[in-house]
């Protein structure tokens, strides 16, 4: 069960997390994360469906659809 997963540090991250999240004004948020790639998907819209990206210097991908911004790709997520 994840309930016995989370330790007190994890929740306490998962809080300010949420914050930051919140400021982000999207109404609605899906993540995903592969843990092999060591990368987070943030999609705004579901479906996503991209029709350009702009790589980042930082590691960062920016989805869009046309001008409108659908998601974000976070690359080496665990160790930002």
């Amino acid at each position: 069960m994840i309930r016995d997963s989370i330790d007190a540090n994890v929740m306490e991250d998962l809080l300010k997390a949420a914050a930051h999240l919140a400021r982000v004004g999207a109404p609605h948020l899906w993540m995903d994360y592969d843990a092999e790639a060591d990368a987070l998907y943030v999609n705004f819209q579901k479906p996503q469906r991209a029709t350009e990206s702009e790589l980042l210097e930082n590691g960062v991908i920016l989805r869009y659809r046309g001008d409108k911004l659908v998601g974000v790709v976070i690359f080496d997520a665990s160790k930002r």
